[in-house]
């Protein structure tokens, strides 16, 4: 079935897995076959290709393949940067698992609003790396917060396609406890703490139905949701709000709350990090400077 995925979206599916994060890095090792005179920068590009292309296959059989047959008539050396930058250089790190990097990847391609081809590929290889559909769902609840309606709703129906491509379907959702206003309490409590009650009053003011909305709905619809872990809950939020670029407060706020809910801080950066693979280095770059004030903050509060 995943072939059927693959084979569907022949020209786009794969190319822009990491389009935005094909650059070489400056000074880095010459490519495997740019030049004669260094042998030992083809034998490290060449490992970093192996490890890449083992990752994808892993992830996606016939990866490679769909990107060769999409790219070599107009951008051959871009299979190479895809496999060995995205794969071999960044997906292969060890600081965030596979399953939590590709829940990362959907919240963020999802968010985007824009690559609906790259998200059908890491729906299917979230649910290769151990992810359930209930988990992808769930994802996806959480990313519409940030992103909106038609953002999610358009993310649901890639999801469904990838979902019928495998014959899977996401099992009931347990039902949610107690009222709203209480459930959204309670999570805002476990999550966000003083910085998350700080964005409710900063609206009395000006809009205090938007402050309800945020609680009622937010933290008492979305996040207080069984079927993904309150950490692969705040993975989500923080990569959606770093792909938007224009969400530095929310970012930070949930950045924050993943460290509540056991995030390492080596976890958050490899998924800022990540990030440039999807909504570009300048995205990447404002969420770790982001992060690095979290850090801080967190260090002082001690």
């Amino acid at each position: 079935m995943r072939g059927t995925i693959i084979s569907t979206h022949t020209h786009s599916v794969i190319i822009a897995i990491t389009l935005a994060a094909a650059l070489l890095r400056p000074g880095g090792p010459a490519l495997a076959g740019e030049n004669g005179s260094h042998p030992q920068g083809e034998t490290m590009e060449s490992q970093r290709m192996q490890t890449g292309r083992e990752l994808l296959e892993r992830l996606s059989p016939g990866a490679e393949a769909a990107l060769h047959a999409a790219l070599d008539d107009i951008a051959p050396d871009m299979v190479e940067m895809v496999v060995a930058f995205g794969y071999g250089d960044v997906h292969s790190r060890p600081g965030l698992a596979t399953a939590d990097r590709q829940v990362a990847t959907i919240a963020a391609l999802a968010a985007l609003g824009n690559a609906e081809p790259q998200l059908a590929f890491h729906i299917d290889a979230g649910l290769t790396a151990g992810l359930s559909p209930r988990e992808v769902v769930e994802t996806l609840y959480v990313t519409t917060v940030f992103a909106g309606f038609p953002a999610g709703l358009n993310a649901l129906a890639v999801a469904r396609r990838v979902f019928d491509a495998r014959g899977v379907r996401p099992e009931p959702a347990a039902p949610s406890e107690g009222d709203r206003r209480t459930r959204g309490l309670k999570a805002l409590s476990a999550t966000s703490s003083a910085s998350g009650q700080a964005v409710l009053d900063a609206l009395g003011d000006i809009a205090p139905e938007m402050g309800a909305f945020i609680l009622d709905f937010s933290y008492g619809d979305v996040i207080s949701r069984p079927g993904l872990s309150a950490r692969r809950k705040e993975i989500a939020m923080v990569a959606a709000a770093a792909a938007r670029g224009a969400m530095r407060p929310q970012l930070k706020v949930h950045a924050h709350a993943g460290l509540l809910v056991g995030l390492t801080r080596t976890e958050l950066t490899e998924l800022a990090m990540q990030i440039a693979g999807y909504a570009g280095f300048p995205a990447s770059l404002n969420a770790l400077a982001a992060l690095r004030e979290v850090y801080a903050e967190a260090d002082a509060a001690r």
